[in-house]
């Protein structure tokens, strides 16, 4: 048994003297781990770094074992992240949160492009914040917990959406939410194509996608959400309160999952 394909290397544990597990996604083969020899040695340490593009082989016996890998460099995305502690935490954040979310060897025409896609953007900096948020969206779809923001769950509208329930996913407009306001999530406008994207909207995007992905994803694994995610809402909270005027205040804590 054995494939080549485009891959992401999401994750990888140390095994042996040298030798590394490592964790790549793939588009046909999706969340696949395999043997790297050398993985974890001077001279390869640095391919199989989170975030990196590769071209990898995987050969197997037997459809069921674990395998072994091989790969070529494409895109060292990792060490052109390293000048950049926004990106990088970016980075780190959307690998572990891949590594932990999906299910191992299934496809996933979805997820791999729209991910390989925020790899290969970093570049453009704090707006890469954009894509990450709408991939963890596009990642919550293809897992079965999409979020529901076409119209409004109250009244049916599409139009003046600016929240979404904690409990359904769906979107609500700011005329329906009432009393309720307070207790739900913030719907960054970016999501719906509406507007430009900043700091404060990154936040909430953030926290938006993290309340499912900690409630429906990670939370029926019995785990919490990764630490490199925890520590991406972080900086973005910090870089929200540098941003936002003191007379907006600063929208709502979601509540516990």
């Amino acid at each position: 048994m054995e494939w080549t394909a485009p891959a992401i290397v999401l994750g990888v544990a140390p095994h042996g003297e040298g030798d590394a597990v490592a964790a790549v996604l793939t588009e046909a083969h999706g969340l696949h781990r395999g043997l790297a020899r050398g993985g974890a040695s001077r001279g390869k340490a640095g391919l199989w770094q989170p975030g990196n593009i590769v071209e990898a082989r995987w050969v197997a016996r037997l459809s069921e074992q674990l395998g072994s890998f091989t790969a070529e460099p494409v895109l060292a995305a990792a060490a052109l992240a390293m000048d950049d502690p926004l990106a990088l935490a970016i980075l780190t954040s959307a690998c572990a949160v891949a590594e932990g979310a999906l299910p191992e060897r299934e496809a996933q025409p979805r997820v791999f492009p729209s991910l390989l896609h925020l790899v290969a953007h970093l570049s453009r900096g704090a707006e890469s914040l954009t894509d990450l948020v709408r991939w963890e969206a596009e990642l919550l779809a293809a897992l079965g917990y999409g979020l529901d923001l076409g119209r409004c769950a109250a009244t049916g509208s599409m139009e003046h959406l600016a929240w979404v329930s904690p409990r359904t996913g769906r979107a609500v407009s700011d005329e329906a939410a009432g009393e309720w306001r307070s207790r739900l999530l913030p719907l960054p406008a970016f999501l719906l194509d509406q507007a430009p994207a900043g700091p404060v909207a990154w936040r909430d995007g953030l926290r938006l996608t993290g309340h499912f992905l900690a409630r429906d994803v990670f939370g029926l694994r019995h785990r919490p959400l990764p630490e490199a995610r925890l520590r991406l809402l972080d900086r973005v909270a910090a870089m929200a309160e540098e941003a936002a005027p003191e007379s907006e205040g600063i929208s709502p804590a979601p509540p516990e999952p």
